[in-house]
């Protein structure tokens, strides 16, 4: 069985300012360390503003686990579906992030790996 854990929480902003003023918000509320990236802007961790809006109504939801094909394979037993385009892989081909396809009250969920 699958092993899982929240790894973070996007949220979609209109543009790079806004996401910037996200992330500096949760700075200021919780300390956390801000981290400006290429289409997304983290505070600490746990907190992604992307730069654009994205995948999701409102955002994403990160879920890790060790063997992302393993707990897609376990997913789709249960009824679940996966979006292949969002699929990304490691260099040496393995499976490393992909999207379910249904959202959850406004959220995209992607399983991403994590050891």
């Amino acid at each position: 069985m699958a092993e899982f854990s929240l790894v973070h929480v996007g949220i979609n902003a209109e543009n790079e300012a806004q996401a910037l003023e996200a992330a500096e918000l949760f700075s200021t509320l919780f300390g956390f360390p801000v981290k400006n990236g290429n289409s997304s802007v983290f505070a600490g961790a746990g907190v992604e503003v992307m730069k654009a809006p994205y995948k999701g109504t409102h955002g994403h939801i990160a879920i890790g686990t060790p063997n992302v094909a393993q707990a897609q394979a376990e997913l789709e037993a249960r009824g679940f579906t996966f979006d292949p385009a969002t699929a990304k892989y490691l260099a040496d081909g393995t499976l490393n992030a992909i999207y379910l396809t249904q959202e959850i009250c406004g959220f995209a969920v992607h399983l991403v790996g994590k050891k």
